[in-house]
């Protein structure tokens, strides 16, 4: 059997009063997502479990079909694992975002950009570079920092296992886009040494060349280091051993380093599809054609899209609409009729992760709509098309455990 998961990454949403109380996905220019649940199922799941944060990376791990209670260690090391970087038991992987700092407010600083604003990889690779010149030699600890993804980037601490702790806390910085950041900083064990490298990395960007170039673009400077999301090294079981298909064969399409490590450690292989970005701006037509030529090959193929969660984090209706249509025209059409002529039975699952409303520009842990359909599948009959309303219709198909969804898909 051949089957697909689609994840537009954080596309649920709350209705909004400009677009008519509608939500992108019951606003967007959808048909093919609406048809598709017209010949399947709709329903909710939750993939991220009660008092865990509401990240992509626990959530993922839920979408997959494994606990995350059981599972997850942490954001970082997940990244780590994408990058090759080899981490022991005494290790530490840090997510380090380059961000931009309001400081001008009389009251506290802001998260004016937890992307800075969406900085090139190419100069982000430059100012990595400086920390590991400058800033890794002041550390108390031996770190090294590697760049990744635009303003995804990580830092890695060698044999420090005492260094942090679980009651290490640490806060995405994208909970935090146009906030107060005081009660978002690091505290716990270790939080000094986080606290001293991110205060120290603001005067080594001061003046760096990198943003001297971007303030005469009129572009945001990178003004400091955001760490967080630290973890050490997770052991998580085989994909098909997990559901009792060893012989499975399983390929990831995204543009970010965390699916791409949650991929690695569950056995998948990562497809490398150029000029995709991890935003609005991606190739979602390349996305489509590499997963048409990977269905012939694989048993299950996913395909990710970040475009969505970023809209949602940028606060911006248009974006995530544009994303939607976006995914619907160049991606689950061409999968869609892939599928069809490929005479074998086949199933497609589309899912976000969480949402990621924009109005409040950060992931919630509400349940998500998904839809499943395929040869030879029960009709729901929904008339109501792929969104958050349509998917409470049918109690029969609302997971409170998210993990065992995935069940549906491949078993």
């Amino acid at each position: 059997m051949k089957c697909v998961l689609i994840i537009p990454d954080g596309c649920a949403d709350l209705p909004i009063e400009s677009i008519g109380g509608c939500t992108p996905m019951s606003y967007a220019k959808t048909p093919m997502l609406d048809m598709i649940a017209s010949e399947g199922i709709v329903g909710k799941s939750l993939y991220v479990p009660k008092g865990m944060p509401a990240g992509s990376d626990v959530a993922t791990l839920g979408l997959l079909g494994y606990n995350p209670k059981k599972y997850y260690t942490g954001r970082a090391p997940i990244e780590a694992v994408a990058q090759n970087i080899p981490l022991g038991d005494n290790d530490w992987a840090i997510r380090c975002n380059l961000v931009t700092i309001d400081n001008t407010k009389k009251v506290e600083p802001i998260m004016q950009s937890f992307s800075a604003g969406h900085i090139a990889s190419e100069e982000a690779v430059l100012l990595i570079e400086t920390l590991n010149n400058e800033l890794a030699p002041l550390s108390p600890i031996p770190i090294k920092f590697y760049p990744s993804v635009s303003y995804r980037n990580l830092c890695i601490a060698n044999g420090c296992r005492d260094s942090f702790s679980k009651s290490t806390l640490t806060y995405p910085p994208h909970d935090y886009a146009d906030k107060p950041i005081n009660s978002a900083l690091p505290t716990g064990t270790g939080s000094d040494i986080l606290l001293n490298l991110m205060n120290e990395s603001k005067k080594i960007f001061a003046n760096h060349p990198v943003n001297t170039k971007r303030e005469k673009e009129n572009k945001l400077p990178v003004t400091q280091i955001w760490l967080w999301g630290l973890g050490q090294k997770p052991q998580i079981p085989n994909f098909g051993k997990q559901f009792d298909q060893p012989k499975m064969k399983c390929a990831m399409i995204t543009a970010v380093d965390l699916l791409r490590g949650i991929a690695v450690l569950i056995g998948w292989k990562n497809i490398i599809v150029p000029n995709i970005t991890g935003y609005i701006d991606t190739d979602y037509a390349a996305k489509g054609r590499y997963a048409v030529e990977a269905i012939k090959e694989y048993d299950l193929v996913c395909v990710h899209i970040e475009a969505t969660d970023e809209a949602g984090h940028e606060g911006s209706v248009e974006k995530k609409i544009y994303a939607l249509e976006q995914i619907d025209e160049n991606i689950v059409k061409p999968i869609y009729h892939a599928l069809q002529s490929y005479g074998e039975e086949w199933r497609i699952l589309v899912t976000p992760d969480h949402p990621t409303p924009v109005s409040l520009k950060t992931h919630t842990s509400d349940s998500v709509p998904w839809l499943l359909a395929g040869s030879n599948f029960i009709k729901s009959g929904i008339e109501d098309g792929y969104n958050e309303k349509s998917a409470t219709q049918n109690a029969k198909f609302v997971f409170d455990k998210g993990w065992e969804m995935m069940n549906l898909l491949v078993r």
